[in-house]
């Protein structure tokens, strides 16, 4: 067996305390959730998919309310389909073939007012709902702050106001992200299980958005935003303001996970979605191509990392606990699904990728290296000669080729993405926080045996370094689809790929030196 599958199938036993009891449905949270009519926005995202696959693998829902944008014609059903077609949906397929007809699409976007639903939707759904999850939210980091704001922010009113409306409601849960609050002034203290004072309030932001002028108000962002370090953390942070104000009238509770890649147990090993280029495994994916060969980090520093199948289990028993702690104090429960013991520093990552080497796929187009810099002037000076100038290169010897590989893009273009992910990362990768979770810490212990095996969100019970290695085997499987195969052909690549690189570097070095002999001797010519 290949060592990548081999490592897959180790990985998959972990699954079994889970499939011994899950069909029993004897759990109080399963219980909770039963014949519950759940609302979600969001479903769509990397994050969602797996919480409608989990909510319908573990739970007897009676209905599903899933909200789904118009696009490029679809309807709403034809965007469903398509949307169940990810692998995410595999194995909920296979134990409940029919968990499908009970998801109803609706009509509409997070970012209009009223979510953009009819007034038949609405009535609908305000009628037959139960559970709210509002998970939706514009991720881009570099997002202009008037559609932040109307995303990230008006979105989450219109959720609560959709809320306020429902006649059953039980609770309204609402997934914020653990760098909300992680701002300039908090770099290596706590940040807590609780509301912070919020930048600006929430419906005089709204009002900012929906009516300054554009280009004056992206004139002022440096200066609403300062201390955070991008419009997605600052929106989401007012959002949570939003929330703690809905909460004097409806049973709410906050989820914050940290960044979130790929599944540790479910719904299979390292899975991920193509949307997850966009983020923290895109850097993993330049490295495993081979393309990728300098990048801005500390690598003493931690950086949280959740798997996505443990984010999805406490959010789907946050609903369940928070109704509990509720009637104890009237807090709004947060809950910050990471731990201090799982920040993962770069230093780490690189030694587990570097012994994993047996892991390779055999789609790296270059010998797998890393050259880790938090030196500013370095990284400029490094991605120059280690990037661009060789993309430069490589694009006019393509420009005079007769031919041009199809579907490969310009190499500048891809260096100049790989900098603008690198710029966007850069605070956090910098810098570190150390993040609070008594919440979820006391909600693991209140559950039973059942529920732990069910919905396990333990960060005590995950390995960094089987974590590191099922990473890389998802980025293989899900994103670059090499089949989990050939990984022996691919370690010998490597071999003839690092014996390549060292002759190109010392080459390339060495023309370098000489042209730089030649400039200097000219300059003492002249002067």
């Amino acid at each position: 067996m290949d060592p990548a599958q081999e490592f897959e199938a180790k990985m998959l036993l972990r699954q079994q305390p889970m499939n011994d009891v899950i069909d029993r449905g004897d759990s109080a949270v399963q219980k909770f959730y039963r014949g519950a009519t759940v609302f979600v926005t969001g479903g769509s995202g990397f994050l969602g998919k797996q919480l409608v696959e989990k909510l319908f693998r573990a739970c007897k829902l009676k209905k599903m309310f899933l909200l789904l944008r118009p696009k490029k014609g679809k309807t709403m059903q034809e965007r469903l389909e398509y949307m169940l077609q990810d692998s995410a949906f595999d194995v909920v397929r296979g134990k409940r073939p029919r968990f499908a007809d009970k998801i109803v699409p609706v009509s509409g976007d997070v970012a209009d007012v009223r979510l953009g639903l009819s007034d038949a939707d609405w009535a609908t759904i305000t009628a037959e709902v139960d559970i709210v999850i509002h998970m939706a939210a514009t991720i881009k980091f570099d997002e202009p702050l008037n559609v932040a704001t109307l995303t990230n922010v008006r979105g989450t009113r219109e959720t609560l106001e959709l809320a306020k409306n429902c006649k059953k409601l039980r609770n309204y849960v609402y997934v914020s992200t653990a760098y909300s609050q992680a701002t300039e002034e908090r770099i290596g203290k706590d940040v807590l299980e609780q509301f912070y004072p919020c930048p600006v309030a929430p419906n005089v932001m709204i009002a900012m958005a929906e009516r300054m002028d554009v280009g004056r108000l992206n004139g002022i962002t440096p200066e609403l935003t300062k201390g955070w370090p991008n419009t997605y953390t600052f929106t989401k942070a007012i959002a949570e303001e939003m929330v703690r104000i809905y909460a004097a009238d409806l049973p709410v509770c906050v989820v914050r996970p940290p960044i979130v890649v790929g599944g540790y147990r479910e719904p299979m090993p390292g899975w991920l979605d193509m949307s997850s280029v966009m983020g923290p495994s895109g850097i993993l994916v330049g490295v495993a191509l081979g393309i990728m060969h300098v990048f801005f980090v500390d690598i003493h520093k931690g950086l949280a990392l959740t798997p996505v199948d443990l984010v999805n289990n406490a959010i789907i028993a946050a609903a369940w606990d928070s109704m509990d702690r509720r009637k104890i104090t009237n807090d709004v429960p947060i809950y910050t699904v990471t731990d201090k013991e799982m920040f993962i520093k770069w230093e780490l990552a690189r030694d587990v990728m570097n012994n994993s080497r047996e892991l390779a796929s055999v789609k790296a187009v270059w010998y797998c290296y890393l050259i880790e810099t938090s030196n500013k002037l370095k990284y400029f000076l490094l991605t120059w000669l280690i990037h661009y100038i060789p993309a430069y290169l490589l694009d006019g010897v393509c420009a005079v080729l007769p031919f041009r590989a199809k579907g490969i893009p310009p190499f500048v273009s891809i260096y100049t993405k790989i900098d603008k992910l690198s710029y966007i990362y850069r605070y956090f990768l910098s810098n570190s926080w150390q993040f609070g979770n008594e919440n979820l810490k006391s909600m693991i212990d209140s559950m039973s045996d059942t529920d732990r095996a069910i919905f396990n969100f333990d960060m005590k019970q995950v390995s960094k370094p089987d974590l590191l290695k099922i990473w890389l085997i998802g980025v293989r499987k899900y994103i670059l689809k090499d089949g989990l195969k050939d990984s022996a052909v691919a370690v010998k690549n490597q071999k003839l790929f690092y014996v390549a690189n060292c002759f190109i570097f010392v080459l390339y070095f060495y023309i370098w030196w000489t042209l730089f002999s030649v400039f200097w001797a000219v300059l003492n010519y002249m002067f």
